[in-house]
Parts: structure tokens; C-alpha cells; sequence
């Protein structure tokens, strides 16, 4: 997190792949239940907040075709200022690089951000704790981003242990398809009954690429070919590795060797776009004593 000037912040929202996703139950009022590894990736947004003394949120860039009303961002903003009753405003700008509707966090990612950026701008002094209470009403996604390091995550995206990953490389491809997340976890052909795993079975694992799976790809890929398209090329590239969807949404990582993952970023199809990206071990604005 950098400060521009005085009343000003620029926070770096970074992405998230999910190393495995498996859906363990659904609760009486329809939210899933689930188990999963979030690995923070450097691919990210730009968020940029400057304060204002109108008492007003302002967004005049942001995600496409989202009206500011609905955009995470303004309702992370507003959420802060009801639960402190501040009257200080703000301007926020969003720079786009995760694409949207990919299973990346990247809407909750910026709401994250937001959130962690006004509590130092306004100075509100609100614990991390705090704002991740404050994160699981915008999006269960958002605490993660809030907690600031990899983790194995339970519950509907609450429940958060640290959790150490090695240093990896990924490629990853967005076929350009927004798959909505409500689309996926309706379909009545979701599992919803996954046998739960442990955090020790995770780190004991012989092989992190492979344990487990992505229960929502089996319905992705049934609706959205060009998902099942980049599932099976990198399947024929690279047949000893192991790729899988990320979250709900359709991009596809896969863990490579640096020299690999640049070479098969230079032969994609053009109707996709690549990423070769780093794990994070902490997120930018992570402050272990806030």
C-alpha cells in the first residue's frame, strides 16, 4: 500500500487461484459449504482512493459494464461508512487486469482492498478482524483477501488457516468466457457431498499439483466448451502436469516450469489470453500487527 499524498492511497488487489475446491454441504439458507487452498497469485488491480470531506462515493473508472451502484468497490465504501459512521467521502479508481466472471477473487479482491485502504485513509483504526466481519457481507471471497496470506479456507469462505505453499510458476488462461458464480452453484448436478479433508492431508500430500479436484469443473465444462478447450490443450502441451479450473469461473492454471509456461504462453490460440504468474506468499498490503 503506497500513499500518493496526504489523503490519497494506491493498494495493489491481487488475484487468487483456488488449488482444489470441493463442495462438502449447503446450508439451510443455500449458501455451499466448502474446502479449498486460496493461493494469491501477482496478478492484480490497481485500486486508487483519494478522501473527500462530501460524505460521498465517488467511482468514475471501474470494472466494464458494472454501474458504480453495484460495483463491489462503492458497496465496500459505503459498508464502512454506515458501520462507523463516518461522514469523510472518497474517489475510487479501478484499474482492470483480473478479468471478471474467471473463479480469480477479482471483485472481491478490489472490495478487499477498499476496505483495508479507507480504514487507514479515513483513519478509522479498525482491527483486521474487524474488516473481515465486515468482508463476508459483500462476498465470501472477501475475507480471504482481507487475511492476507495463502490458506486453507472451510466454512462458506470464512473459516481461514494459514497455510505455507512452495514457490511456484503458473501459467494461466482466461478463454475469455464470464461464467457467472450463481450459474454454477444452482446447477443441480453440483456435488455437494464431498468426502471433507484435512489441512495435514493437504500439506502432507506427495504432491501438491494433484491432490485433490475442482468439483464445480465437471459442470463448467458441460456448458462452456472453450472451458473443456483449454483444460484438453494443456493437457496435450504438457501431459505430465496437472491443470484445473480456478474457483467457478473459467480460467484454467497449471503449474509449469518458468522456460515452459513462457513457451506455451508464446503458442496460445489467439482467441484466448495467458498469464504466466508467480504464487505470493503474503498479499502487498499485508500488516501481521494490524
Amino acid at each position: 500500500m503506497k500513499s500518493l499524498m496526504t489523503n490519497a492511497f494506491h493498494i495493489k488487489a491481487p488475484a487468487k487461484i483456488n488449488r482444489f475446491l470441493h463442495i462438502v454441504g449447503q446450508r439451510k439458507d443455500g449458501y455451499h459449504l466448502l474446502q479449498s487452498v486460496f493461493q494469491l497469485i501477482d496478478l492484480h488491480d490497481d485500486i486508487y482512493l483519494t478522501a473527500s470531506a462530501d460524505g460521498l462515493v465517488h467511482r468514475p473508472t471501474g470494472a466494464p459494464n458494472v454501474p458504480p451502484e453495484e460495483d463491489l468497490v462503492v458497496r465496500a465504501a459505503k459498508l464502512l461508512q454506515e458501520y462507523t459512521h463516518t461522514n469523510q467521502g472518497c474517489t475510487i479508481q479501478v484499474e482492470k487486469r483480473i478479468p471478471m466472471g474467471a473463479g480469480l477473487g477479482g471483485g472481491s479482491s478490489d472490495a478487499a482492498a477498499t476496505l483495508w485502504g479507507l480504514n487507514e485513509l479515513w483513519n478509522l483504526k479498525l482491527s483486521r478482524q474487524e474488516l473481515m466481519q465486515l468482508g463476508v457481507k459483500l462476498g465470501a471471497d472477501v475475507p480471504f483477501f482481507l487475511f492476507g496470506e495463502n490458506a486453507f479456507v472451510e466454512g462458506i469462505g470464512e473459516l481461514l488457516q494459514a497455510v505455507s505453499l512452495p514457490k511456484s510458476c503458473f501459467l494461466l488462461i482466461y478463454p475469455k468466457v464470464h461464467i457467472p458464480t450463481v450459474d454454477v452453484f444452482k446447477d443441480p448436478n453440483l456435488t455437494r457431498n464431498h468426502p471433507t479433508v484435512t489441512i495435514s492431508d493437504f500439506i502432507d500430500s506427495p504432491n501438491l499439483e494433484q491432490f485433490g479436484n475442482n468439483d464445480c469443473e465437471e459442470v463448467v465444462i458441460q456448458k462452456y466448451q472453450e472451458v473443456a478447450a483449454v483444460l484438453n490443450w494443456l493437457r496435450q502441451q504438457a501431459p505430465q502436469s496437472s491443470p484445473r479450473m480456478s474457483g467457478s469461473g473459467s480460467s484454467v492454471f497449471v503449474a509449469l516450469e518458468t522456460d515452459l509456461a513462457n513457451h506455451l504462453l508464446s503458442q496460445l490460440p489467439n482467441q484466448w489470453i495467458g498469464f504466466v504468474v508467480r504464487g505470493l506468499t503474503r498479499h502487498p498490503s499485508y500488516n501481521p500487527s494490524s
